[in-house]
């Protein structure tokens, strides 16, 4: 099948539920076939996460309680952009600041992640940063994490073995660690 075969055209949207986070759509679209299909759609402004990597090879990781999976979990330092217009890269170097502490002399886009595209548009952009320098850290009142340091080698390994499975701290510490091993060997 062709591409435009394959494409569906929005026709309406409604708003069912107008939350703080999400907010939640029915849109009616046109099936490539001519019928009229309803898709929910959670909208998401969007957020921005970090691969904080040391001098000495290792990530900054965020322990914190997740209730939606109802465990706690390891991830990369990350939070929603503070509205539709904010750079992405500007909410990157916040979140880290606010949830660790640190900051960092070099940035570079690892690449934007579209998290779960059968019912959500949230994207989140990657970022990798080195030259890290310590801080303290100042996150939200309603935000209580621990933050620890791990070898990049480590975390791979627990992304591979599903101990990490947060989907933007397994993609970003893939991707980190293979920008890492490019330069090694570039």
């Amino acid at each position: 099948m062709r591409d435009q075969d394959l494409q569906e055209t929005l026709l309406t949207k409604e708003v069912v539920y107008p939350g703080k986070i999400i907010r939640l759509e029915h849109w009616d679209v046109r099936l490539p076939n001519g019928d009229i299909a309803l898709r929910e759609v959670a909208v998401h402004p969007g957020a921005s996460a970090v691969v904080a990597l040391d001098d000495e090879g290792q990530i900054i990781l965020v322990r914190q309680a997740r209730i939606a999976v109802g465990r706690l979990t390891w991830e990369i330092p990350a939070g929603k952009l503070d509205g539709p217009d904010e750079d992405p890269f500007v909410c990157a170097q916040r979140e880290l600041s606010e949830e660790t502490g640190f900051s960092a002399d070099n940035w570079e886009k690892l690449t934007c992640l579209e998290t779960t595209p059968g019912f959500c548009n949230e994207r989140i952009h990657l970022y990798l940063a080195t030259g890290l320098h310590t801080g303290a850290s100042h996150p939200d009142e309603d935000e209580f994490v621990s933050v620890s340091r791990m070898p990049l080698q480590d975390a791979v390994a627990r992304v591979m073995d599903g101990t990490f499975r947060d989907g933007k701290t397994c993609l970003g510490i893939l991707m980190a660690a293979n920008r890492r091993s490019q330069s090694y060997n570039g």
